[in-house]
């Protein structure tokens, strides 16, 4: 059986732009996917030891929805936010997870 699927995104900063970044994405990414059916919502991690390293955490209610968003849409909003913030971030890392939802192991 499926639960959540989880939508890992790693990004490198330009470590100055942090607090700007995270507010664009929230402007833009954020905003724009909670539209869609199926769209939970969207933690972000923060290095530490790292300041130029990002991450979010987006959980969707099933994958299906999550790829049911059109790809030219994703292209615009991802336009959008380019243009708000230039070459100051690159995608390094992008991964989905799915949570296990089953009976526990007996022991």
């Amino acid at each position: 059986m499926q639960g959540v699927v989880i939508e890992f995104l790693k990004f490198k900063i330009t470590s100055l732009i942090q607090e700007i970044f995270i507010q664009k994405d929230a402007e833009i990414w954020t905003t724009a996917l909670a539209q869609y059916p199926g769209f939970l919502g969207k933690e972000v991690w923060l290095n530490p030891q790292d300041p130029t390293e990002i991450i979010f955490v987006v959980r969707w209610a099933t994958k299906e929805q999550w790829q049911a968003i059109p790809l030219e849409e994703l292209a615009a909003i991802e336009q959008k936010f380019a243009a708000a913030l230039g070459d100051t971030y690159e995608l390094v890392e992008s991964a989905e997870y799915q949570q296990w939802v089953g009976e526990k192991v007996k022991g």
